[in-house]
């Protein structure tokens, strides 16, 4: 581990973001909407944004939660389009982060969720590289 410092924010920020998102959306940010996007772009947020109070480094930390949640990814299979969706927000959220880290979680928060209600319907002849910066989903809520 090169960061060890990282794993109890990350740990933490996941398990709030998992809160908040029910909070929020209930069970749906579990399906493939626009929930799930302000889920994943917030997960990618969250861990960038915790672990920077650790480690003043926005590169170091943008890498990280790419790193994680690449991880997370790659480890529990899902099939092509959920992947690349998810993939596609968690580097929304990312972005997000660059941004905006001197702004607040809740209005990150606000601003996450006026962006899933702005979520563009994906399919399989989408192009992601399309929808730079802006959340996508497959299934409408």
């Amino acid at each position: 581990m090169r960061r060890p410092h990282f794993i109890l924010p990350t740990i933490k920020a996941t398990k709030d973001c998992i809160s908040i998102s029910t909070k929020y959306y209930g069970k749906l940010h579990h399906k493939n909407g626009p929930a799930n996007a302000f889920r994943h772009a917030f997960w990618n947020y969250l861990i960038a944004k915790r672990c920077f109070k650790w480690q003043k480094n926005e590169e170091a930390v943008l890498n990280w939660a790419k790193k994680v949640t690449d991880w997370h990814e790659d480890s529990f299979p899902n099939k092509e389009l959920p992947k690349a969706m998810d993939l596609h927000n968690n580097e929304v959220g990312r972005f997000i982060f660059e941004q905006h880290s001197e702004k607040s979680e809740q209005e990150i928060v606000e601003l996450l969720k006026q962006m899933a209600l702005e979520s563009t319907k994906i399919d399989e002849s989408s192009v992601l590289s399309e929808y730079k910066n802006r959340m996508v989903h497959i299934l409408e809520q």
